[in-house]
């Protein structure tokens, strides 16, 4: 495996180099067979083992590695910080995979950097466990998403308010790029930083996007980077969508967590939804439900708002002129956000195309879900169920009264098509919180005594298949007794 390093090309003010801090006994707990043959690693997880834990903790760098920690700002609950980036990430650099595409290598909990801000630069295993659970999970629900290939025990203590076994995460990504990092350069008026950003960014995912010369005139320059934001808001439409569909609660969507990618990024203070509601909340740090479930398509308008800001002085020297350019696609962008879902939840109740009416039927299902506390999950697998089953159904009925009825009316003409549908877009098993929390607190306890991770191995097992009914998928399902009433999750990774 050789990688290489494009970022670099971009200059010194987009990042800082350094390598990561050594560890002191590293052992290879996670490795992700499926991804390893994707980025077509060639090394095995029962041969190479040490070697892997050598190379994926950081203290020993892959050919062709130039790590560096990127630079980026962002807006974090609403308050604007001029200078986030990596404080404990370190950019291995870039491999193609199997398909040819260009995937980012980076480590996380590698030590400190320029942009630590006094941390340790470490993360604990237990975060480190989540990330690579959550990823993997939202990967297999069909929602675009970062991914891990690893996670090494360090063989360290990590200090936060006890000690902690420490882990290193390496994480893959289709880049790094960030909101945030195009606010870090507009913070300094950099603009000729923000073109290059641009190019490279068009380069890397937007190949459709042509690269305008620096020389070009206004209108050429302007139109690039229209096309740029217009395909940036594209891929932020079905990522939000993914996330309503499933019940998934980001819990921190600052602009420095938004991908321009349109991947999920940061897992930290995730949970999924149980019984519906829109201001459903878990994050800790979420003080006032700014990033609750319900508010999550909101918030990405809004990113994606600030994100528009910063291209304005390469639209136009003239500020209002500039906005006027770029105020249809955001106008746009909140169409189509709405538009994708309810185009999303017709599919959740086997509907594929929206005619008159559906989306009072949908607005009248969701009003129901919520008045009558209903889990989300296992509501529309009870549907997907009833689609083709017409056994008595006493429990949606009492809870969804006429609408039941009014429901298997829309669907009548062809019933097998619904149900085919429901049951690609309604998962039999998430990772509810309770049983993420479970695995978390026996996993780390089974590693620091037996080393054994097999609980881990056996819930991940149906994580990745969230659409079979396994012989085990039954031990997930369930809803938490305590409806996770005091339940809080925390920035850890």
């Amino acid at each position: 495996m050789k990688l290489s390093n494009h970022y670099h090309q971009l200059g010194k003010a987009f990042y800082q180099q350094g390598l990561p801090s050594p560890v002191a006994e590293p052992v290879l707990l996670l490795w992700n067979e499926k991804l390893a043959n994707d980025l077509v690693i060639n090394f095995s997880s029962q041969q190479d083992s040490e070697l892997l834990a050598q190379y994926f903790s950081g203290n020993k760098l892959l050919e062709g590695s130039q790590p560096l920690s990127q630079a980026y700002s962002g807006h974090q609950f609403g308050h604007f910080n001029p200078q986030l980036g990596d404080g404990r990430a370190h950019l291995l650099g870039e491999t193609i995979d199997d398909i040819g595409q260009v995937k980012d290598i980076q480590l996380k909990g590698s030590g400190t950097s320029y942009f630590s801000r006094s941390g340790d630069g470490r993360c604990a295993l237990g975060p480190a466990l989540r990330e690579f659970i959550m990823s993997e999970a939202m990967y297999a629900l069909g929602v675009p998403t970062t991914r891990c290939l690893s996670v090494v025990a360090t063989g360290e203590a990590v200090y936060r308010e006890r000690p902690y076994a420490g882990a290193v995460v390496t994480r893959v990504a289709s880049s790094h790029i960030r909101v945030g990092t195009f606010q870090y350069f507009a913070a300094r008026k950099d603009y000729k930083s923000m073109k290059a950003l641009v190019d490279f960014s068009c380069q890397r995912h937007f190949p459709d996007v042509a690269i305008i010369d620096t020389d070009a005139s206004e209108q050429d320059s302007s139109s690039q980077v229209l096309s740029f934001f217009e395909a940036v808001l594209a891929k932020q439409i079905p990522l939000v969508i993914a996330w309503m569909r499933v019940g998934f609660i980001h819990g921190v969507m600052n602009t420095d967590n938004t991908a321009i990618s349109g991947e999920t990024i940061d897992f930290g203070p995730c949970a999924m939804m149980n019984d519906y509601h829109r201001d459903t909340v878990f994050s800790s740090i979420d003080k006032n439900s700014r990033y609750a479930y319900g508010e999550q398509m909101t918030i990405m308008q809004w990113n994606m708002t600030r994100l528009a800001e910063t291209l304005l002085p390469l639209l136009s020297d003239d500020q209002e002129q500039a906005i006027e350019k770029i105020e249809p696609l955001l106008a746009a962008f909140h169409q189509n956000l709405m538009r994708g879902y309810f185009t999303m939840m017709a599919n959740k109740i086997g509907i594929e195309v929206l005619v008159e009416h559906d989306d009072d039927l949908i607005t009248e299902l969701i009003e129901l879900l919520e008045a009558e506390k209903l889990d989300y999950t296992q509501t529309f697998v009870k549907l997907t169920n009833a689609a083709i089953n017409d056994e008595n159904h006493h429990e949606l009925k009492t809870s969804l009264g006429s609408w039941f009825a009014q429901w298997q009316q829309r669907i009548s003409a062809d019933k097998d098509a619904a149900f085919q549908l429901m049951s690609k877009n309604n998962p039999l098993v998430i990772p509810r919180n309770h049983h993420v929390e479970a695995i978390l607190t026996s996993s780390q306890t089974a590693y620091e005594k037996e080393r054994d991770l097999s609980a881990l191995d056996d819930f991940l097992g149906v994580l990745k298949q969230p659409y079979t009914e396994l012989d085990n998928t039954h031990s997930y399902q369930d809803a938490p007794s305590d409806g996770d009433e005091n339940y809080h999750t925390f920035c850890g990774t």
